[in-house]
């Protein structure tokens, strides 16, 4: 028998705020978290504008000896999975509580040792250089800091990450493996080396990231994490836990075509799985939260994927990309945007898509632009596809 699965914890850290009231209220307001780089060095870079979360003093939430072993990642995570456990009572069996987390690298640790290394000519590097930088740092700190001894690793598959940790974290709780999920994404990629490797991709925008918009220039990266908790729907209703939605589905695939060009079949083949397996058909479906990057070739092909599941109903259904207000947080990304598409079915509330001028006929869609439009919602999709083909999409259902 399959379980139902509430989501009953949620914790964000964006270039919006340091909590999912600030994220909230900048989605509401369509106030843009991207704005010039002010916490690195810039005078290499070509691109001087991201998503950066700004005021966040590590002192404030970790004490100096904690912080020896916590990158930028690790802290995002900790801050996020702090509000998303803040009202979930003890649990009866750590052993039934797992963290299933995007794997990240701490880019902050390793650009510090790699410049230290080889531009210093230092001898010695920090002792906790490698735990620091490590993929799974910020699923092992989580649980350790909530003493949770269940399945505890990392997912990696680029942009889709977060998504598809969540989608696995779904499916456990579903089978009856795990009775609690601490499940999600943080990724702090704003270091001087990485986005100058960015820039060699030819991918971002240098003024503002409009996805869907027919002069689109790109993508902007952002930083953040997005952490959900998961639970049995009849364990939360038991303990009268608020339920923010009901996930009810994921779907996966892969392209198995270009590395860094998307292939239409994939996507189309991930939202269908969603669908199929949240046994709900594409018409009661009422709001994507699209994958939306902001590049020509990635909002076309995912319109057209859209355009494949659900028809002439696709100008009939709200589509929008917060990507457009926090930026694309890479390993966040997937879990920030369900944690949006969480909240839209809860608050009634269809997220914009800002910086939106002038419509793409190619991106033939009902793009929520500008400004957030009241609506009563229960089913949603949200989206994410990644460099290597790898796809991920998560259905979500209200609790109302």
């Amino acid at each position: 028998m399959r379980r139902r699965v509430a989501v009953t914890g949620i914790g964000a850290v964006s270039a919006l705020g340091i909590d999912t009231g600030e994220l909230w209220d900048g989605i509401c307001s369509a106030r843009c978290g991207i704005g010039p780089i002010e916490t690195i060095p810039i005078d290499r870079l070509v691109v001087n504008i991201a998503a950066e979360v700004k005021n966040f003093d590590p002192a404030r939430y970790f004490e100096p000896r904690r912080l020896l072993t916590l990158d930028r990642v690790s802290q995002f995570a900790l801050v996020a999975a702090g509000e998303a456990m803040a009202s979930v009572p003890p649990y009866r069996d750590p052993s039934r509580c797992g963290v299933i987390l995007a794997a990240a690298m701490g880019q902050q640790t390793l650009e510090s040792s790699y410049s230290a290394f080889y531009g210093e000519s230092a001898k010695r590097l920090p002792p906790f250089t490698v735990p620091r930088s490590m993929p799974s740092a910020p699923a092992s700190q989580i649980s350790i800091e909530f003493g949770l001894r269940g399945p505890s690793f990392a997912v990696a598959s680029a942009c889709a990450s977060g998504a598809h940790a969540i989608g696995l974290a779904f499916q456990m709780i579903r089978a009856g493996m795990l009775d609690l999920a601490v499940t999600g994404g943080s990724d702090a990629p704003i270091q001087p080396g990485f986005m100058k490797a960015w820039e060699a991709l030819r991918v971002l925008s240098q003024d503002h990231c409009r996805p869907f918009s027919r002069d689109r220039t790109g993508l902007v990266i952002g930083e953040g994490a997005g952490i959900l908790v998961l639970e049995p729907w009849d364990d939360a209703v038991r303990r009268g836990a608020m339920i923010h939605a009901e996930i009810i589905g994921s779907g996966c695939s892969a392209d198995a075509a270009e590395l860094l060009a998307p292939d239409v079949s994939g996507a189309t083949a991930a939202i269908r799985n969603a669908l199929n397996d949240s046994e709900t058909s594409p018409d009661k479906i009422q709001y994507v939260n699209a994958h939306g990057t902001g590049t020509r070739v990635n909002d076309r092909s995912e319109v057209q994927a859209l355009a494949n599941v659900f028809g002439a109903g696709l100008k009939r259904l709200p589509v929008s990309s917060s990507k457009s207000m926090f930026g694309h947080c890479l390993n966040a990304a997937g879990a920030l945007e369900a944690i949006v598409t969480v909240l839209a079915l809860r608050e009634s509330r269809l997220p914009p898509t800002i910086g939106f001028l002038e419509a793409d006929p190619e991106c033939d869609i009902d793009c929520v632009a500008n400004k957030m439009r009241p609506a009563e919602l229960e089913f949603a999709l949200s989206n994410s596809f990644a460099f290597g083909g790898l796809n991920a999409v998560l259905a979500f259902k209200s609790a109302a």
